[in-house]
């Protein structure tokens, strides 16, 4: 296995976060430092970061929430915010967000100390669909607005990805994008006339936040998370 995978595994920190922490000189096999992530390692070899054993695998565990306004989606914040992470009990789990949302944007984020489903879930290839609901102003979306947001819009780094968009009874629009720039759907909507006024995530993959409350979780069945895994474009 790997050296970034195993320590993925071991739930100390995703994929690409492990790949830094070996980067950076932080990792030891043997008592040796290694910068390489590729580095094949087994089982028996010791394995430290920061100078601490890594400890055995833990049981990989999923969890899909339900995050309010003002939440952040971090496992660690330096100004006493509530975290996204302080929502769901770790039982002594290292649980880290699945990529994030914004503050001030509620819905369906998960939890996890999955490292290597974490990667595939958020790595730009895998082109993973997520759903969003955003109430807009400016009056109903106009379709010459649809067009441009279904085509792809002209942002300040670079052109969107055509998003799936349509304009529901209660004036929300409903998108799903299978890219995840930074504040991508209130970028987009304001850049057709219609800025958010407020932004729900309503569904990550195959995997809906239907009828779960806000500020409330669950843990996923082994089949979600294996329809999780599946979600997205295939490996080249």
């Amino acid at each position: 296995m790997r050296l970034a995978k195993r320590i993925a595994h071991a739930g100390l920190a995703s994929r690409r976060a492990a790949e830094r922490l070996i980067a950076d000189g932080r990792v030891t096999v043997e008592g040796e430092v290694v910068t390489d992530p590729a580095r094949e390692v087994t089982e028996a070899e010791d394995i430290a970061v920061d100078g601490r054993a890594l400890a055995g695998e833990p049981e990989r565990v999923v969890f899909a929430v339900h995050k309010p306004a003002g939440v952040v989606s971090t496992a660690r914040d330096t100004h006493g915010r509530r975290m996204v992470v302080d929502l769901v009990p770790s039982n002594g789990v290292r649980l880290y967000p699945v990529g994030r949302l914004d503050a001030d944007t509620t819905g369906l984020i998960l939890l996890t100390n999955d490292g290597e489903l974490a990667n595939r879930l958020t790595h730009p290839r895998y082109e993973v669909p997520k759903t969003y609901l955003a109430a807009v102003a400016g009056g109903p979306a106009s379709e010459r607005a649809l067009r441009s947001l279904r085509e792809g819009v002209e942002l300040d780094d670079g052109r969107t990805a055509p998003a799936r968009v349509r304009s529901l009874p209660s004036g929300e629009l409903e998108l799903t994008l299978r890219e995840g720039r930074k504040r991508q759907v209130r970028r987009m909507c304001a850049a057709v006339g219609h800025p958010v006024t407020a932004l729900r995530r309503v569904a990550f993959g195959p995997l809906r936040l239907d009828d779960l409350p806000e500020g409330g979780h669950r843990r996923l069945s082994p089949a979600e998370v294996e329809r999780l895994r599946t979600a997205g474009a295939p490996e080249a």
